[in-house]
């Protein structure tokens, strides 16, 4: 098998894989995968800022999303959890403008992303 062949075996397994994922795990990947790009372009300094400006744009599209779901009269969720989820967003909105303000850290955005990555694994936190 040639290195094009195994790179199309791969690329088709993931694909199948990806539709056979729960929406649980496509939200936790969903989530890591934003919550790295933030990190990694903060870790980069100054010069990554535009990297980090779209990452912290994909978080807000993320939480904007999340809000929506847990808006939906038919989510499934207990109502004190989809509360808290919408909390969360309407504080990441808030924060992340702050961020881009240069008015505030970048650590409680991670933080959050970090708690809900958590939960959507059923890891308890750190003590």
């Amino acid at each position: 098998m040639n290195a094009q062949t195994l790179a199309q075996a791969r690329k088709g397994y993931a694909q199948h894989a990806r539709t056979t994922q729960t929406p649980r795990a496509t939200e936790y990947e969903l989530i890591a995968r934003v919550t790295h790009r933030i990190k990694a372009s903060a870790e980069a300094g100054p010069r990554a800022y535009p990297k980090l400006v779209a990452a912290l744009s994909d978080n807000h599209r993320l939480w904007t999303a999340l809000a929506v779901g847990v808006a939906d009269k038919d989510n499934g969720l207990p109502q004190d959890l989809r509360a808290q989820v919408f909390y969360l967003a309407e504080f990441v909105h808030q924060h992340t403008a702050q961020v881009l303000n240069r008015k505030a850290r970048l650590a409680p955005l991670l933080e959050i992303n970090a708690a809900i990555l958590r939960g959507l694994s059923g890891r308890r936190p750190k003590s």
